[in-house]
């Protein structure tokens, strides 16, 4: 028992992490997660899932149900995921308190299984109905899952004998989305993902759980709960731990309210030992990570500048030297196989997006000076002629003071497009971009011009120059092209790179929303904001069918043909070969 309980005239501690029904937070969330449950056990049988990340109240939850569940279902509760086969048949067997006879010639499994049907067949006679439950579903093996699949296989003529409850974290999904448990995962007639609170019900949460403690009030005030949802981003377990230390922090000063200052004291302690109680070590992959950037800039630096600026890595230097002074989590790849030519390549593209196109930093102008080169910036050029300002009329921006990079990334940006370069390109490459930009051709006097590409197809290209359009042999234009290709496109706001193992709510449904719309017929499936191993192979299906790198991962051109697809106002390059 907490010595603030007196303090506070509180009758039992209100922010205890014991999962007690009594203090669940009656939220719409939750109540449509009830819904979600009391239908999948009204059907005949089947996998009923509840997934949430960690902290969310899954727990809670599934202990609030099981006890208004009527008298005529037998529950059989199970704790402990990391069991095998034999062991999860035995504790099942154990909570249905199902003798078990000896046999030498069957195995254990085998008996198991024959004493549960026999079982379940008298208990259905009798009209009951039998849930088992399982916490930390994402711990079982494949074995495990495939046994409880067959478990489900128990049946009459007409009925299913019974209901499996799966309670576990997000990686559940991932690993029901794999191919060889597919017979499983269509065999759930009933999910729901908890997601954490929202800032707008962090305040009721709160004065719920400190009214079934007995209080008569407020205790904390108002002004905490901003403080709260930003360290905590509605996690109930950790809103929890701050609350139940911001309360004793209260109490040994005397006060009788929790301010602000004190939930941002207390959360000091309860944040920094969530990390394995090491909260400022870098972990393996981040120092992995830094070695083979390290290893990356010293070979670098031993090239002479002018290879570096003609394999236009001189800002990707500048950018990888900066990411080791401030390292960012969010930039450290997850461990995995060592990177191939063509992932370097790409990342070398990636290295060159402009990060943000409106803020006026010195790393910012050098990064756009290097994508917009002075041969793309010609003062002789016309207002009509000047190949920025038709880039941005071909996207329908009307704009003519448009001399520098930083105006030309100002305009763009406001209009939510963003400049990319590619450089020592090939044709087959434009093709692949399938939108308008500006290419550098080496001329007869050996000066570079810049041209807006606004047309390609096998045979030939259409260029914009000061005096209109001309029209060039493929094979002329790439004689004369120096590989470099500006052009703009419209990154959705929300995400610029998804691969397996992501969590972005965000990001994830407008994925889904995307290829499930038009021709594609890919069904949209259950994530909890995950990019899972199933979300993958939907991409992947997706590359195949317009030609691109079958990789799974949602990257720059998995997006810009997504966004093509549905919005008929992207200029394109017409006549592009797919």
């Amino acid at each position: 028992m907490s010595i603030y309980l007196q303090h506070f005239a509180l009758k039992r501690e209100p922010f205890s992490i014991v999962p007690d029904p009594d203090f669940l937070y009656p939220s719409q969330q939750h109540r449509q997660a009830v819904a979600h449950l009391k239908y999948g056990l009204d059907r005949e049988g089947g996998f009923i899932l509840l997934t949430g990340e960690v902290g969310t109240g899954k727990t809670t939850l599934t202990r609030t149900i099981l006890q208004r569940i009527p008298a005529h279902v037998r529950v059989a509760y199970v704790l402990n995921s990391k069991l095998n086969e034999t062991d999860l048949l035995a504790s099942i067997c154990d909570e249905l308190a199902i003798k078990l006879q000896k046999s030498k010639n069957l195995s254990f499994s085998k008996i198991c299984i024959d004493a549960l049907n026999q079982d379940l067949l008298a208990s259905h006679a009798k009209g009951q109905k039998t849930l088992i439950v399982i916490e930390e579903a994402q711990n079982l093996s494949a074995d495990v899952l495939e046994t409880l699949r067959l478990l489900s296989n128990l049946e009459t003529n007409t009925h299913k004998l019974l209901h499996i409850l799966l309670v576990g974290q997000p990686e559940l999904l991932e690993i029901l989305g794999q191919k060889q448990l597919r017979q499983l995962n269509q065999r759930v007639v009933s999910r729901f993902h908890l997601l954490p609170l929202e800032q707008s019900e962090l305040s009721n949460y709160i004065n719920h759980r400190l009214h079934h403690a007995g209080a008569t009030g407020p205790i904390f005030d108002q002004s905490c709960i901003k403080v709260l949802f930003r360290l905590t981003k509605g996690v109930p377990r950790l809103i929890n731990l701050i609350c139940h230390q911001s309360l004793l922090a209260a109490y040994s000063l005397g006060a009788k309210s929790v301010s602000p200052a004190l939930v941002k004291d207390a959360s000091v302690e309860i944040l920094s030992g969530l990390d394995n109680g090491k909260p400022n070590t870098p972990n393996k992959p981040m120092i992995a990570g830094l070695l083979l950037a390290l290893m990356m800039v010293s070979v670098f630096m031993f090239l002479p500048r002018s290879t570096l600026d003609s394999l236009g890595l001189l800002v990707a230097i500048d950018k990888l030297n900066a990411e080791i002074v401030t390292p960012k989590a969010e930039n450290i790849a997850p461990e995995g196989t060592g990177p191939t030519a063509e992932d370097v390549m790409e990342k070398h593209n990636e290295l060159l997006v402009v990060d943000d196109l409106v803020a006026d930093s010195v790393e910012q102008s050098a990064t756009l000076s290097f994508i917009v080169e002075e041969s793309m910036i010609d003062s002789g050029f016309t207002e009509t002629s000047n190949p920025l300002v038709n880039l941005l009329a071909a996207w329908s921006i009307a704009s003519s003071e448009v001399y520098s990079p930083e105006a030309f990334a100002r305009i763009a940006a406001t209009f939510g497009l963003q400049p990319e370069k590619v450089t020592q390109s090939a044709p087959w490459m434009l093709n692949a971009v399938d939108r308008p930009g500006i290419v550098v051709l080496n001329e007869n006097d050996g000066l570079l011009k810049s041209y807006l590409l606004t047309y390609i197809d096998e045979d030939s290209v259409t260029l914009t120059m000061k005096d209109g359009e001309i029209d060039l042999d493929l094979d002329q234009f790439k004689d004369r092209w120096t590989g470099s290709f500006l052009y703009l496109w419209r990154p959705h706001k929300e995400f610029e790179l998804l691969m397996q193992g992501d969590t972005d709510k965000l990001a994830m449904s407008w994925l889904q929303e995307k290829l499930s719309m038009g021709d594609e017929g890919i069904e949209k499936v259950i994530t909890g904001g995950r990019y899972t191993e199933a979300v993958k192979d939907q991409v992947v299906e997706f590359q195949r069918r317009h030609g691109l790198k079958a990789d799974g991962i949602v990257g720059r051109q998995t997006l810009m043909r997504l966004n093509e697809l549905f919005d008929d106002e992207i200029p394109r390059l017409r006549g592009s070969v797919h």
